[in-house]
């Protein structure tokens, strides 16, 4: 955590490049003379010498004669300590520092001397740090790390004091007397600033402390809360009495839980059951700071840890904008702050101030910091960065608001360097505030003035577009009284399209009285009536207004709470079109919105509309989302909830015309390689748990069918199967409940199935079909490999063969991995006879035929010249040239097609037939899986799908696409029929 030393073999007076700008400077010169006239006459020659050697030392040590009474005064009281400090390497001198009071403060036993010892430092370490600070030595960010720094060794050193002298008292028995704060349970959070290492120059230092009373080591009979009150009593006197070597730092503990009622030290019990109960989102925002900085370190992260599910929501948290945002117009009411100012403002509370780049960077790590670990920091300027780099703010944002931010700190800094008081009022005059941009470095307080109202401004501006944020609409004011309904709003809702508006205004009504669970809190109700003109608009705007209102009652009355929701809404009324479109056009869509409204998190990311995670990002934010759960069940509910949450995407990507089809079925299968795994994972080890390991046991998940070829649907199954292999020499699993071999991996398997087709609060993530195993279902459910090598050579029929070229293995160690692909190479590969295998095909294909039909065109996979087609024609293609032609085999029909054509396996008619034909057919199947969850009927389906379907084939109008899909399905046919040389 410490800053690079960048003046290694340096003295601070080498490094100071800057001072003040002097009022009266033949004043100041004078003072300064008349206190070096008064020193012994080493001291003074020896300070002269070094203002002769650095002129501007001597101007700064003038510039604070003038303008810091404070600091003036720490240099008055003791010029050796100002000649050590200029004489002194600034960092290495830091830590010496550090590092030499605050192991004589914790050591001793006598209480007068801990104190001086902490207050001796706290007076050195606040004239070196202001001297670099001002003498522009260190950026203002070192300087406030330097001052973070102090006030931990403080505390550090106060509370091992205070401990010891516990343990001394016979009230403590901890393992090491030398280190009582390790294992004490005793812990100090630091908040705020201090948490962030952003202390300002005379800061308040605001601690949470609690103690853990179950790891607490008390001496027998002692009480654990009342000892830790007196424990935590002791550290703040030691902190923050006056004496006549001053104070090291005003101690504020009021930030604890219920503070009025509670005790300074609070047992961690209650502090978590007071949180994960009654904590407030000014609570979260607080504790995205916090950080252990004295006592029981480990005890201090453990209870972060445990609070980490109520600072960092599972979903995107609009709710916390509106909060925060209250909680900021309260602090402008009480401090009575109103547009920005020069004399007087406030520069921290005010318009424009350092809180509002703090609520602009912490509300959006609020909104979207349960998501993304990438934004869980604690320091501003970090956050800042880190929200740019993921799209939540764009980089003018984050320049402005970042330097913004470093002058705001710096002028902070300066004011309280002036009498060490804990302000951020700029002076009230014209002639003080004269002064003050002097002592800043300014000429004078207009050229000031003009840089701090522009940076004002800028915040202000950044601050407005994040927190107000209203949909708007130039429609006349709807009205939905109780009672009645209102004429002239029936009448606007005909004209928005509404072709029942009794109905329409009837819904509306029930939502404004509550009748919705989800709608009873005044807050929801009230974000709905803020949203009902945008929101009507844009409903009576899809194909079937009324239909869709429908959709979205039934949306809200799914809903547990709809605030969130509809703050959601509120900040992102973009969403409303795309929700209507979603309800409007995507029935199956609009209903998996309606069931898990929380889906509507993805297509927030301001990633949705950039390119789709390849699959090393998609495993990374996956094993992030994972590596929040805290036990199996928890595990296995982030998994699923991951995984609905990309379906949906996919899905909304796909019907707003930003993602091909190809891109599509891959994506879909990207998704689910990527839930395979960890669920393979997350069940062989908790399997294992139980029932142990069998020797040098592998398992692989094959995928096989769309999962295998990666050409999934939004409703496609998996096809998958398990092979494995064990030491046969040892056969029984070593757990506490032992199986016997082929017992072991089949219970293994249905575990891994159950976890995927399990119903839970966020649905059942897949069907899983385990058909395409040997022996189908008479067979086991997962195979020892070699007695799949020998079903494969001596028993599988053909079809087995076909499909087993989309077969490839998805999860398991790369070694074993490479031996199963290896196998299913060697069986593709081997010499056929092409007429057979023709014969075989073709006849598997009039089976299919003669069981499910092939008369209805817009069947897309059974139709005669249909998916099935196609797919038989690759999979014929990779049977009977892989022997002479291995690098025909490949797990995509299109790819495959590609592959024959390059070969010259097929002509270069049906090369041209084929390939245009698998994309139309796979464009087509992925609008229709997407929206329907039954047949498509051109008579029946509604407009916007047909809009749809038109626009995926690249067409005019539906008449054309119809024809061009009869024509298509004709020539795939007659290719059919001239690769394989027969009907089917």
């Amino acid at each position: 955590m410490n800053a690079p030393n960048q003046h290694a073999g340096l003295t601070l007076a080498e490094c100071i490049v800057s001072a003040p700008v002097l009022v009266e400077a033949a004043a100041a010169r004078a003072r300064v003379d008349e206190w070096l006239s008064s020193l012994a006459a080493v001291d003074a020659q020896a300070i002269r010498a070094v203002f002769a050697a650095h002129r501007l030392v001597g101007t700064l040590i003038e510039s604070l004669a003038e303008s810091s009474p404070f600091l003036w005064d720490l240099i008055t009281s003791d010029a050796a300590r100002l000649l050590a400090l200029l004489q002194a390497e600034p960092e290495g001198h830091l830590a010496a520092l550090l590092e030499r009071c605050g192991q004589e403060a914790a050591q001793t036993d006598d209480l007068a001397t801990a104190m001086r010892s902490l207050r001796k430092m706290k007076a050195e370490a606040a004239l070196l740090i202001a001297l670099a600070d001002i003498g522009g030595v260190w950026p203002i960010m070192q300087a406030t790390r330097a001052l973070t720094q102090l006030a931990d060794t403080a505390v550090d050193a106060a509370v091992r004091f205070a401990l010891a002298e516990a343990a001394r008292a016979g009230k403590l028995e901890p393992k090491d007397a030398n280190r009582p704060h390790v294992g004490s349970g005793y812990i100090v959070l630091a908040m705020g600033k201090m948490g962030a290492f952003e202390l300002n120059y005379s800061s308040d230092i605001d601690l949470i402390v609690f103690f853990d009373p179950d790891i607490a080591p008390l001496a027998d009979g002692i009480e654990a809360a009342p000892t830790f009150v007196r424990i935590t009593q002791r550290v703040v006197k030691l902190l923050q009495e006056h004496t006549g070597d001053g104070y090291v730092f005003r101690t504020d503990l009021r930030l604890r839980p219920d503070p009025g009622s509670t005790g300074i030290a609070i047992s961690t019990p209650a502090a978590l059951a007071y949180y994960e109960g009654m904590g407030q989102n000014w609570e979260r925002a607080m504790l995205i700071k916090g950080r252990p900085c004295a006592g029981d370190i480990a005890a201090g992260e453990a209870i972060l840890n445990e609070l980490s599910p109520f600072v960092w929501r599972k979903y995107l948290d609009f709710v916390a904008v509106g909060d925060v945002h209250a909680m900021k117009r309260q602090i402008n009411a009480y401090r009575g702050h109103g547009e920005i100012a020069v004399e007087g403002h406030n520069i921290k509370l005010g318009r424009g101030g350092i809180r509002e780049i703090e609520f602009f960077a912490q509300t959006q790590q609020l909104i979207a910091g349960g998501r993304n670990l990438h934004l869980r920091d604690r320091d501003t300027l970090t956050t800042l960065d880190k929200l740019c780099d993921d799209g939540w703010i764009g980089s003018d944002a984050r320049g402005e608001m970042k330097a913004a931010y470093l002058f705001l700190r710096s002028v902070e800094h300066r004011l309280q360097m002036i009498n060490d008081e804990q302000t951020q009022e700029l002076p009230e005059s014209r002639e003080a505030m004269e002064r003050f941009a002097r002592f800043l470095g300014f000429e004078s307080r207009d050229a000031f003035a003009a840089v701090l109202v522009g940076y004002l401004r800028m915040v202000q501006r950044h601050y407005a577009r994040l927190f107000q944020k209203e949909p708007e609409s130039d429609a006349p004011a709807l009205n939905f009284p109780d009672a009645a309904d209102d004429p002239k709003t029936l009448a606007r809702l005909g004209e928005m399209g509404f072709r029942a508006p009794l109905e329409a205004s009837h819904i509306v009504r029930q939502w404004l009285r509550g009748e919705h669970r989800s709608l009873n809190g005044e807050a929801a109700r009230n974000h709905l009536v803020a949203l009902l003109p945008v929101l009507l608009e844009q409903l009576g705007r899809t194909d079937n207004p009324n239909a869709t209102l429908l959709l979205f009652d039934h949306f809200l009355g799914n809903l547990h709470g709809a605030s969130r929701l509809l703050s959601l809404l509120q900040q992102k009324p973009d969403l409303i079109a795309l929700t209507a479109l979603v309800l409007g056009a995507a029935p199956r869509l609009g209903e998996t919105l309606a069931r898990h409204p929380q889906v509507m998190d993805a297509l927030v990311d301001p990633s949705f509309f950039g390119v789709l995670p390849d699959d090393e990002e998609l495993q990374r934010r996956l094993d992030a989302a994972l590596a929040q759960a805290r036990y199996d069940e928890d595990l296995l509910e982030r998994i699923r909830m991951f995984g609905l949450e990309y379906l949906f995407l996919i899905g909304v990507r796909i019907l707003t015309g930003t993602l091909t089809a190809r891109a599509a079925g891959e994506a879909y299968a990207r998704l689910a390689d990527a839930i395979l795994r960890a669920v393979h994972r997350a069940v062989a080890e908790n399997f294992a748990s139980v029932y142990g390991h069998v020797r040098d046991e592998q398992t692989a998940v094959v995928a096989m069918g769309k999962l295998g070829g990666r050409e999934m649907t939004a409703a496609s199954d998996l096809d998958l199967i398990m092979i494995y292999d064990f030491d046969g020499e040892t056969p029984e699993s070593d757990g506490r409940r032992s199986l016997y071999g082929g017992q072991y991996f089949a219970r293994l398997t249905q575990r891994l199935i159950n976890t995927l087709t399990a119903q839970t609060n966020y649905g059942a993530l897949y069907q899983v079909d385990m058909r395409l195993r040997p022996s189908g279902q008479a067979g086991p459910l997962a195979t020892q490999i070699g007695s799949f090598i020998h079903y494969q050579e001596n028993e599988a029929w053909t079809w087995e063969h076909m499909a087993l070229t989309r077969a490839r293995v998805i999860s398991g160690s790369s070694e074993f991995a490479e031996r199963v692909g290896a196998v299913f190479k060697d069986i593709l590969c081997r010499p056929r006879d092409a007429a057979l295998t023709a014969g075989d095909v073709a006849e598997m294909r009039g089976a299919i035929a003669t069981e499910k039909g092939d008369g209805n065109s817009w069947d897309l996979k059974y139709a005669k010249g249909g998916l099935v087609d196609l797919e038989f024609i690759a999979q014929y293609l990779q049977l009977v040239h892989a022997h002479d032609e291995p690098s025909i085999l490949d797990t995509s029909t299109a790819r495959v097609l590609d592959l024959a054509r390059q070969l010259r396996l097929i002509s270069v008619e049906d090369a041209e037939v084929l390939r245009p034909a698998a994309q139309l057919y796979h464009d087509l199947t992925q609008i229709l899986r997407l929206c329907l969850s039954g047949p498509f009927d051109p008579k029946t389906a509604g407009p916007g799908l047909l809009r749809l379907l038109t626009r995926a084939a690249d067409v005019p109008d539906f008449a054309t696409l119809n024809a061009t899909l009869l024509e298509t399905q004709a020539k795939v046919r007659a290719s059919f029929v001239r690769i394989l040389g027969r009907e089917p």
